[in-house]
């Protein structure tokens, strides 16, 4: 089990961190706290990923698993 900062997982997504902070604020990303840091499973966002994230009311759509493979790619560099 890899853990992995907010700017790891933002990098990952293609989105700045406030993104990311704003997305674990609302509940959509999964995410775990160690005190006033937080952290992401990245197992856990991968799975949060193929299952196509939880949308925003405002339509936020995207493929999942094109989103994936994108970062086994940038992960095996």
């Amino acid at each position: 089990m890899r853990i992995i900062s907010v700017e790891q997982t933002a990098d990952q997504l293609g989105v700045k961190t406030d993104r990311v902070y704003e997305l674990c604020r609302q509940g959509f990303l999964p995410h775990v706290r160690l005190g006033r840091q937080v952290r992401i499973v990245e197992e856990q966002l991968h799975e949060w990923l193929l299952k196509g994230g939880q949308p925003l009311a405002c339509g936020w759509r995207h493929d999942p698993q094109a989103k994936l493979d994108e970062i086994r790619k940038r992960g095996s560099k």
